[in-house]
């Protein structure tokens, strides 16, 4: 089982790094219309950024009671309003429709097979109305990162952590010095592509980074904006 709960004391620190995909994000949710649904939200890293500079509703939602605990209380310092929900991707059900759905800072690569996706993916094309987007992000597996990076302890943020690699099982699996594992699974341009298709979904767009340049053969981010019909 995951422990996302370790990870948020330490997550904004780890995180820290991470700023070019925020404007991205605003981007997009300055060109909605409805309230703007962050799965897997986090600390609010992105979401508070989103209602600051757009004025947008945005629902997060995280499986970590802990996470949400951290969003809440730095929303609250930031005099944001953020409607902060605890609950599953996999279980997405909203009694209202978007236009807009986000995910993140790779948050898609915790599911774990190409059912888990294509199962989020429709979910997410449940709560759009037609003509509304979903936008992520992740990464694009690099062999000679693993061989570099993998079974090594290092520091982001001064937070010590190791990534360890299956390769057989195409699986990351993301240590805490602290104490506390998560696990990521990562995903070619093709089974995103087909689990799309299979959600009802198009692609509307595929970046190589977050200022919309080209994907190509040097790309090492997917950034997916994808539409209902």
């Amino acid at each position: 089982m995951a422990d996302y709960d370790a990870f948020a004391p330490v997550y904004d620190d780890f995180a820290a790094a991470m700023t070019e995909d925020v404007d991205f994000y605003v981007s997009l949710a300055a060109e909605a219309h409805g309230p703007v649904v962050e799965l897997a939200v986090g600390t609010g890293r992105v979401a508070i950024s989103i209602v600051q500079r757009t004025g947008r509703r945005v629902i997060g939602i995280d499986v970590s009671a802990a996470m949400i605990e951290v969003a809440r209380r730095k929303a609250s310092e930031a005099s944001v309003e953020l409607d902060l929900r605890v609950g599953d991707m996999r279980e997405l059900e909203l009694d209202e429709r978007t236009d807009l759905v986000i995910c993140p800072f790779r948050a898609m690569l915790h599911l774990q097979n190409h059912a888990e996706r294509v199962d989020v993916l429709r979910r997410v094309a449940d709560v759009l109305g037609p003509g509304g987007h979903f936008a992520w992000n992740a990464f694009v597996f690099d062999h000679r990162v693993a061989a570099e990076i993998g079974g090594v302890w290092r520091e982001e943020g001064g937070v010590r952590h190791r990534s360890t690699y299956d390769f057989a099982e195409r699986r990351i699996d993301l240590e805490l010095e602290s104490g506390g594992t998560v696990r990521l699974w990562w995903v070619d341009r093709g089974e995103w592509e087909r689990a799309i298709s299979e959600a009802g979904l198009e692609v509307e767009a595929l970046y190589g980074s977050f200022d919309r340049q080209p994907f190509d053969d040097e790309s090492r981010e997917f950034v997916y904006v994808a539409r209902k019909p």
